[in-house]
């Protein structure tokens, strides 16, 4: 199969189509960010990146079997300013529509946050058909929920694997960096940053909230996990990993012109909160072998 993933990130599609036993024959990837590019190239060497999704017209690839992708969400996150199609980057929902209409592939698909109901339409009607929304928690220990719009058939709802935090954490003598106990307890009660350091614990028998591109005690969205009672961490670039059903230590190294290098841990937790679930990507593509 021939792909063209446009907002590529890191190619979570790559790993789909594996765990999906789909073979790739030619993987076009559109991606800007360096070290999503870097971490792919290291993973999957023989990527083909394409750059920016705006320079589409110049691309000189093979026509595609499917055109996957997430456009940039921050325009319709309810966690952002909502500034819908107005946002810059949420525009490129339509350099996509073009692509889609230009290699007229058999497969689609489209991820995108959950929405008020009027851009979901909007997106809708472009693409011709309906979102399944589909919450990550059924195949990871992770509360992410995303609308999914493709012409896949057949797609139903994942199997619920019941998975929690308990499940995909570090052992604890692994965790000494990213101990947060002494921070949370000095949040005065009161406070703005007492508050939103303690409403985002969750204990090892919970799932995590939605992960952000930023897993730090100031982010409102960030997970703190209750390890203990005395103890309390933010997630480990592997626990994030884990909550994104990646490979452990995927996004630990990059390539460039040959050389691995190492990733920080804010362009890894950057990242992985920018990905896709990729358990629920292979889901949908076991539809294609279905069919």
């Amino acid at each position: 199969m021939k792909v063209l993933s446009c907002f590529d990130g890191m190619s979570c599609g790559q790993i789909a189509f594996e765990r999906a036993g789909i073979p790739v024959e030619k993987y076009y990837a559109s991606e800007i960010d360096k070290y999503a590019i870097q971490v792919t190239q290291a993973n999957y060497p023989d990527t083909v990146q394409l750059g920016s999704i705006t320079e589409w017209q110049s691309w000189n690839i093979e026509k595609p079997d499917i055109i996957i992708g997430g456009s940039p969400c921050q325009g319709f996150s309810f966690a952002g300013k909502q500034l819908n199609f107005e946002d810059e980057r949420s525009k490129l929902f339509f350099t996509f529509v073009d692509i889609l209409k230009h290699y007229k592939p058999k497969y689609f698909l489209l991820e995108n946050v959950k929405m008020k109901k009027e851009y979901e339409d909007v997106i809708t009607q472009h693409l011709g058909v309906k979102p399944i929304e589909i919450n990550s928690a059924l195949v990871s220990a992770q509360n992410r929920k995303r609308l999914y719009w493709t012409n896949i058939p057949n797609i139903t709802q994942p199997e619920d694997k019941k998975l929690m935090l308990k499940h995909i954490v570090e052992p604890e003598i692994n965790k000494k960096d990213f101990d947060i106990t002494e921070r949370m307890k000095k949040k005065k009660p009161g406070t703005l940053a007492y508050e939103k350091a303690w409403k985002n614990v969750c204990s090892l028998n919970e799932k995590s909230k939605t992960l952000l591109t930023r897993q730090d005690i100031s982010n409102s969205g960030a997970t703190n996990i209750k390890y203990s009672d005395s103890k309390y961490y933010k997630p480990t670039p592997i626990e994030s990993e884990r909550l994104q059903t990646l490979p452990d230590n995927y996004t630990a190294v990059g390539v460039i012109d040959g050389k691995e290098i190492p990733i920080s841990n804010t362009q890894r937790y950057k990242m992985i909160g920018n990905g896709w679930t990729v358990d629920v990507i292979t889901h949908i593509f076991k539809g294609i072998k279905e069919a």
